[in-house]
């Protein structure tokens, strides 16, 4: 079977909400949690869509020097149609972190692509992207990014630009144009990335207001000359390409997927500083779950007796059948934050808890937490099981037998993702 799309996403949780885009619309989809050996690829040798999840969102220019050329050159082994860096819609990112000029620097030079597309409007989560300013969600209202109560105060990658050119400027040289609303509304998106093209952009920006425009960037991508072609994005390209590849026939009917039966227990870890996963974890407490603070900087450090005491709190709940929350912070910290030493750790403590109890379905809260805690599992790969708010779907887990996590049901949700009753919503298996 032909493999239409190959994705890295620079954060675990947004490579489960590409997951999603594509198995619920019917491309048969699988993500690698590691560069997958012959063997696994063959397990999954039916696939349309093959994801590798990462962790660049919060690594360095160096880091993604070193470690980005062997990824990409391994996608482009596998020949698929296109390519795309998984980026989040809010777009957080900098010079010195999860720099996706650099990885547009990277892409565009192992691709051979000169003018990569990003898309980054993803109606369907709430973020927009008009005349090249990003705008996103916060409850019913809709800000500009850089206005955002959240992602402007992000503790790692604050906003502080909605222009994403200008954004983009503080992380490459490379000349970075714009497709704009006007392009879209004459029907001249084609036209109008060629004529960026033929005056030196190293990248176009498309504008990303709706399902249609969506659909519309897919088209252009799609029929691009080179391909595979490099790209950037969030789900939202994920979504045109769909639409597109739907509108002429490449997609047939949609999948259908049963829900997921309810849990007992789950088991919730957050390292998210959002205020939307803070007003998830109150509900909680609300409900009677047992919600556990735990102490980051202790946690970070590795101290052997900060994490058997994190281990504590957590089995003992968890053995009595009670749902659990352990987190780290409630909105955004007071203090320093702690990365990829505190996402490292609480892996290391879910590990423990899954030997030590029955606990099956697990909720991981955060970007950054969900892309660190999940490599301590040792686990292989995640297929879509059943949609429970858009972003974050239940995962299956694939792993070899002797770890004994092979069907663990898993949720990566980002830390602005989900409505306030998300984690009954992920007891349940289903929003219903």
């Amino acid at each position: 079977m032909p493999l239409l799309y190959c994705y890295y996403g620079d954060d675990f949780t947004g490579s489960t909400d590409v997951l999603e885009q594509l198995s619920v619309n019917g491309v048969s989809s699988v993500l690698f949690l590691n560069t997958p050996t012959p063997a696994q690829l063959a397990r999954f040798s039916d696939c349309q869509a093959i994801g590798f999840a990462g962790d660049a969102r919060s690594r360095t220019p160096e880091w993604m020097n070193a470690n980005l050329p062997a990824i990409f050159n391994r996608m482009r082994e596998l020949a698929p149609g296109i390519v795309q860096y998984k980026v989040c819609s809010t777009f957080d990112s900098a010079p010195h972190r999860g720099s996706i000029g650099r990885a547009l620097e990277i892409g565009r030079k192992i691709f051979g692509t000169p003018t990569a597309p990003i898309g980054v409007g993803t109606p369907h989560l709430g973020r927009f992207l008009v005349f090249g300013h990003l705008f996103a969600a916060a409850g019913s209202e809709v800000y500009r990014i850089d206005r955002h109560p959240t992602m402007a105060h992000h503790p790692a990658t604050p906003m502080h630009e909605a222009d994403l050119r200008l954004h983009l400027a503080k992380q490459t040289d490379l000349p970075i144009g714009l497709v704009d609303l006007r392009a879209f509304q004459a029907g001249k998106v084609t036209e109008a990335f060629r004529l960026q093209a033929a005056a030196g952009a190293g990248a176009v920006l498309l504008d990303g207001l709706d399902a249609a425009m969506l659909q519309q960037a897919g088209e252009m991508v799609w029929n691009l000359e080179k391909q595979p072609i490099f790209t950037i994005g969030s789900s939202g390209l994920t979504a045109g390409l769909i639409a597109h590849w739907r509108s002429t026939g490449v997609l047939a009917a949609e999948a259908t997927f049963a829900a997921a039966i309810p849990t007992d227990p789950i088991l919730i870890i957050s390292g998210s500083c959002s205020a939307v996963t803070a007003a998830q974890i109150l509900w909680a407490k609300r409900q009677g779950y047992a919600c556990v603070e735990l102490d980051p900087a202790e946690l970070a450090s590795g101290g052997a007796q900060a994490i058997e005491a994190a281990l504590q709190a957590g089995l003992h709940p968890l053995r009595s059948g009670r749902d659990t929350v352990l987190y780290t912070a409630l909105g955004a910290p007071s203090g320093t934050t702690h990365g990829q030493e505190l996402g490292a750790t609480l892996g290391r403590l879910l590990l423990k808890l899954l030997q030590q109890t029955s606990v099956r379905r697990v909720v991981l809260c955060g970007g950054d937490t969900s892309s660190h805690a999940v490599q301590q599992l040792n686990l292989t790969a995640l297929t879509f099981a059943s949609p429970l708010a858009p972003g974050a779907p239940l995962c299956r887990a694939h792993a070899e037998e002797v770890t004994g996590l092979d069907g663990l049901e898993l949720v990566l949700k980002g830390g602005q993702i989900g409505p306030e009753d998300f984690f009954g919503i992920a007891r349940r298996g289903s929003s219903d």
